[in-house]
């Protein structure tokens, strides 16, 4: 838990808990607003009270202004909502790419035209966003994408393919990196929004070793954009799409709250215990301690830099060193918890394995990508070195 000094943080804290004790469904403890392969969850009575009730205060976006709905909090007040939140086990109903990635993209470079349209029905939790930015042919080198936008006189024209479009399937809107430009690289792309209800945009989800499909290839055939749906600049979407990335990653090395039994908890289960109560494997024993000091010295860092930055809630390149530190650590608990299981860290379906079984093995499946997206784990080092280290670029691009 965050502890951050001062009354009035402490006060917010106590109303906080309050509030949440008194709207939280407790049916919802520990449930999620997305079933992976599944979709949007199915809109329960509780799930609706409790959209409804986190959309009317503002804390599905809580640093966001109110007039678009948020609740103006500061950083040190979000993080002691977010551990008021993880301490009864809740959930934000309008987590997602909205929220996370294009919301604060479009605070910083939309028109107001643009964030009085787009901005509430998020905070709202009304609409869901996918990401186009990945192609067949440009992936770590993504500013070698192809998917035209021509102007059409009234509308831009799209036509390209876009890959690991996560929930495109399920998508209302997607931002998107276009060319605009053919004769420049970087400097001829834009970043426009396009409208997933349209004739001209084909979804093929692309089913993961998990066995579910949040990974998609996009198609677009004439597919239309609105004149004032490019954010930015006719040719300047790179430096818009870059800023993006930089909110995802801050949002992938976000500290986040630890559903279920902990490794240790599982290993006294399933190893046992000496006689002191401790677990009996030694060198597991030690494995999950490095581990947990490392989780927990990650935590403190991120609400250090909160604390410190003083109200600035944007992100910096710094991001890319806890995104990646994140995932490891991570991953690094995902095979720990799949080894102290043994046999049963095996079980994909059937009676002989519990849910949460079943689960463990396939959320350690679903972690193996985690550092590929938001940008893979060497694009990360390649801008630790270069913006944060000041490491020559030997690669001589943009």
């Amino acid at each position: 838990m965050a502890d951050f000094g001062g009354p009035d943080l402490e006060a917010f804290r106590v109303e906080a808990r309050q509030w949440l004790d008194a709207n939280f469904p407790k049916s919802l403890r520990g449930a999620d607003d997305m079933t992976p392969g599944e979709g949007p969850a199915s809109e329960t009575e509780d799930r609706k009270r409790w959209k409804q009730a986190m959309a009317e205060k503002g804390w599905g976006t809580p640093t966001w202004p109110r007039q678009y709905g948020g609740a103006e909090l500061s950083g040190p007040e979000a993080v002691v909502l977010a551990d008021e939140m993880n301490r009864i086990g809740a959930y934000n109903p309008m987590a997602g790419m909205g929220v996370s990635m294009i919301g604060p993209t479009l605070l910083e470079y939309g028109t107001e035209d643009q964030k009085q349209r787009h901005l509430p029905p998020i905070v709202r939790g009304e609409i869901r966003w996918c990401q186009g930015y990945s192609e067949p042919g440009a992936g770590s080198d993504l500013a070698s994408l192809q998917t035209r936008c021509e102007d059409a006189g009234d509308h831009w024209r799209i036509n390209g393919q876009k890959i690991w479009t996560s929930g495109a399937q399920y998508a209302d809107w997607c931002f998107c990196l276009v060319r605009t430009d053919t004769t420049k690289k970087h400097e001829g792309i834009s970043f426009v929004l396009i409208n997933m209800h349209q004739p001209g945009v084909e979804v093929r989800p692309i089913k993961l070793i998990a066995g579910h499909s949040p990974f998609c290839e996009t198609f677009f055939t004439d597919a239309r954009a609105e004149k004032n749906d490019m954010v930015g600049p006719l040719n300047g979407g790179w430096t818009v799409g870059k800023r993006l990335l930089q909110f995802e990653r801050s949002g992938s090395s976000r500290p986040r709250g630890e559903a279920g039994p902990t490794p240790a908890e599982l290993a006294k289960q399933y190893v046992g215990v000496d006689e002191k109560g401790r677990i009996a494997d030694v060198d597991l024993r030690s494995r999950i301690a490095a581990n947990d000091i490392d989780r927990h010295a990650f935590v403190l860092t991120q609400y250090r830099a909160i604390a410190e930055a003083k109200g600035n809630q944007s992100p910096s390149a710094a991001t890319s060193i806890m995104k990646n530190a994140n995932t490891v650590i991570t991953q690094q608990r995902q095979e720990l918890t799949i080894e102290l299981m043994g046999y049963h860290g095996l079980g994909w379906d059937g009676d002989d394995f519990s849910e949460l079984e079943r689960s463990t093995v396939r959320s350690w499946l679903s972690g193996k990508a985690t550092t590929i997206f938001a940008g893979s784990y060497e694009v990360q080092n390649n801008i630790i070195s270069k913006r944060i280290l000041g490491l020559p670029d030997t690669t001589q691009s943009n």
